[in-house]
């Protein structure tokens, strides 16, 4: 047993999707099998501060009562070292002793939204010279960031669909320009969005100019920067796993194409139906659509993959048109893991078990360079 991957799972954090990670984490230490992995739970509480969490209580994570799990404000924060032998992960007791200590050879963050997924915590990693899973810092900030990952798209000649950012100072000093641009470049509906988000957590439908200013400071909750979506009437949401291979032409592989079905009348998949009920939205995976969209959609997939310059993972999301026009929505570089998550599914159906996707996953950062690559 001396010869297991150490594994670090980090989850929890400061964002609004702290909950979502937790149910996260209990999946994937549910799929990492203790005959190859040695692993060690390490959590942030809602302030920021980091504990190890016994993985007993990582497992018990679930939704109870329409409440998503949180971790513990702890008592003894964890501590990350860097060593000769590499790196490990400790608990600082009151008389600042150093107990509970484990290697780590790969940090796997769970973490959604800010602070985790956005390049954050993958710049801690890479100054203290750990592997770890998914993508890097610029790819991990483009991925999380709206604006500048449409800019990416756009660039890289994948079709995006129109929209109006907001800055924090645009929407203080020249709201009215907003406005102006708003009108002359979109129709309504709309839909918009805190610009560094996820889970749909701030997100509001718009479907008359008199209500956009409250949707932007709903928006603004979660985020200074929003994005201005015009929506889709009629169109399909459709879905597709990517997984980086840097040994194959391509640099990854896409899974089959999947579909959400949004049961509510306008359509709008929300943190409620993605979560919390289980009426909410269907999932269709393989999609019924024909073989030439599925194939444009796994290319495209791919191709979002690498505007972004993604490593190990992401889930690539479109709109379809009921012309059979494609646009792509966005990229998410850390997608989530339970039960009901997209990324796990479509692989599924492909073919490959969760299980195996987690080790394949850690295998990624095992086998690539710390530093620039």
């Amino acid at each position: 047993m001396t010869d297991r991957t150490h594994v670090a799972l980090i989850f929890g954090g400061q964002s609004s999707e702290h909950g979502i990670s937790c149910l996260t984490a209990a999946s994937v230490l549910g799929a990492l099998d203790p005959e190859r992995f040695d692993v060690v739970g390490v959590g942030i509480s809602r302030t920021g501060k980091w504990t190890q969490v016994p993985l007993e209580t990582i497992r018990s994570y679930r939704i109870v009562d329409g409440v998503a799990p949180e971790v513990a404000e702890p008592e003894h924060v964890a501590v990350w070292m860097v060593g000769e032998d590499g790196c490990q992960v400790a608990t600082r007791d009151t008389s600042e002793h150093l107990a509970d200590i484990h290697d780590v050879d790969v940090a796997f963050a769970l973490l959604h939204g800010p602070f985790g997924e956005d390049g954050t915590i993958q710049g801690m990693f890479e100054m203290m010279g750990i592997r770890y899973v998914g993508s890097g810092v610029t790819s991990s900030a483009i991925g999380m960031d709206k604006h500048f990952m449409k800019v990416a798209f756009e660039a890289a000649g994948l079709p995006v669909w129109p929209y109006v950012v907001a800055t924090a100072h645009r929407l203080r000093h020249h709201r009215d320009q907003v406005h102006a641009e708003v009108a002359e470049r979109l129709t309504y509906p709309l839909f918009v969005k805190p610009a560094r988000g996820g889970s749909s957590i701030g997100i509001s439908r718009v479907t008359d100019p008199g209500e956009l200013d409250q949707a932007i400071v709903e928006a603004q909750k979660f985020d200074p920067k929003v994005v201005i979506e015009q929506g889709f009437t009629g169109a399909r949401e459709l879905e597709c796993a990517v997984l980086g291979d840097p040994d194959s032409l391509d640099g990854c592989h896409a899974s089959v194409i999947g579909e959400i079905r949004v049961k509510a009348d306008d359509g709008f998949y929300d943190y409620e139906a993605k979560y919390f009920d289980d009426d909410g939205a269907a999932l269709d995976a393989p999609a019924d659509i024909t073989p030439e969209l599925t194939a444009t959609l796994q290319e495209l997939a791919k191709r979002s993959f690498l505007a972004v310059d993604a490593e190990g993972l992401v889930r690539a999301d479109f709109f379809v048109t009921p012309e059979g026009d494609a646009f792509i929505n966005e990229v998410n570089t850390m997608p989530g893991f339970t039960q009901i998550s997209m990324w796990p599914t479509l692989w599924q159906v492909s073919g490959h078990t969760y299980p195996e996707l987690v080790g394949r996953l850690v295998q990624l950062a095992l086998d690539r360079p710390v530093g620039l690559r």
